[in-house]
Formats: C-alpha cells, sequence, structure tokens
C-alpha cells in the first residue's frame, strides 16, 4: 500500500476546508482528485505530501504515520519520494534551466540533467535563465523539476488549468511519458474535467 487515508480533516480557525477523507492508494494507480476551486482538493495533496497537517485523522505512506514522525523525517521522507508540479511553476528566474533541476535532487538515484532535459524537447536550453524561457519551455522545466529525483509519488496541482485543449494534451502527454520512465504513481489535483478521461482512478470532491 502506497497510501491510506483515515478520517483526514482540515479546518483553519473552525472553517472546515476539507471534510472526512478515507481511501487507499496502491502504487502505480495513478489518481485524479477533481472538484471545484475550494473544495479542498489542494489542501488533500498537502496533507499527503506532509506539506500540511492535518486538524483529525491519519495519514500512512508506505504505512509510516506522519502523525508519528517528526518535522524533519516527514522533510526526509518528501525529499526522498515526492516530486512536484505546480500551477504557478515556482521557477528562480535568475537561475539557468539546468540550476532549477538539480535544486529539486536530493538523492544518489537522480536522474542525469542533461539528460532530462534532452528528453522533455529543452535541448541546448541548460544555461539559459528560467528567465528567458517561453511559457511552454518553464513549464517542460517545471515537469523536469517534478520528476528530477526519481519520486515514487508526483503531486501534480492544476497542472492543465490555465491551457487550451492543444497544450492541455501536450502537458499531460509529457507528464505521463516521464512518470512512465521513472515508474511513479501520479497524484492530480484539478477542476480541468477535460482530462478526467485520462485516469482510470478518480475521485470527486464537492464543497
Amino acid at each position: 500500500m502506497l497510501f491510506k487515508i483515515k478520517n483526514l480533516e482540515y479546518k483553519i480557525e473552525n472553517q472546515e476546508i476539507l471534510s472526512k477523507q478515507n481511501f487507499d492508494l496502491e502504487k502505480s494507480n495513478h489518481l485524479l482528485i477533481l472538484g471545484p476551486s475550494g473544495c479542498g482538493k489542494t489542501t488533500l495533496i498537502n496533507l499527503m505530501s506532509g506539506l500540511l497537517k492535518p486538524t483529525s485523522g491519519i495519514v500512512l505512506f508506505e504505512n509510516k504515520d506522519y502523525s508519528s514522525l517528526s518535522n524533519e523525517e516527514i522533510d526526509k521522507i518528501r525529499a526522498e519520494n515526492f516530486g512536484f508540479i505546480f500551477q504557478k511553476l515556482h521557477l528562480i528566474g535568475h537561475l539557468s534551466v539546468e540550476q532549477n533541476i538539480i535544486l529539486a535532487q536530493n538523492n544518489p538515484n537522480s536522474q542525469n540533467v542533461s539528460k532530462l532535459i534532452n528528453n522533455l524537447g529543452l535541448s541546448g536550453k541548460n544555461k539559459q535563465m528560467a528567465r528567458d524561457l517561453s511559457f511552454g519551455e518553464a513549464q517542460r522545466v517545471a515537469i523536469a523539476r517534478g520528476v528530477a529525483n526519481n519520486p515514487k509519488v508526483i503531486f501534480a496541482d492544476e497542472p492543465t488549468s490555465a491551457l487550451d485543449d492543444v497544450n492541455a494534451k501536450k502537458v499531460m502527454n509529457l507528464i505521463f511519458s516521464q512518470v512512465e520512465k521513472t515508474n511513479s504513481t501520479l497524484i492530480v489535483c484539478t477542476h480541468d474535467e477535460r482530462i478526467k478521461k485520462l485516469f482510470f482512478n478518480v475521485m470527486q470532491i464537492s464543497i
């Protein structure tokens, strides 16, 4: 079992952000978390990745209960096992393509950066500053950074919501091709119904 989620809730000042969630997730069983803005789907992946602590309930990753671990131990799990692809790409503008990707590498099994850059159609861009990239190029760097660590799990938050149909399809194809190469489990949260057909395992969250 990759993840086991039990009675997971998150509140801020007694306002319920995420109501009780219960589910299991097996390795390679890619998951789409679908729902409108404000339903708590981003909160859910932040809880699963240990970026947030639940108000109540349990997150188990490979049978490790986050509630029994220190912050340092959770940070280590995240660094060694998880990759992230954000809607807002969060590239560092004054660093090169190569440097932005290297920042995400935390374990000895990390991918070869030059090879990864080439695989994602960015040949010759290694030394280019992130601020000088087109939006499409920057997206590819963000995907490269998300998979650079050969993560067991890739979390993607609204990866297609700002894209037209053609580019949404291209980005999802790129993500799935990299997921296949790294043998990762993909967890996507989105309100974008267009990508629902790409997933066998869909979890709907409502407000």
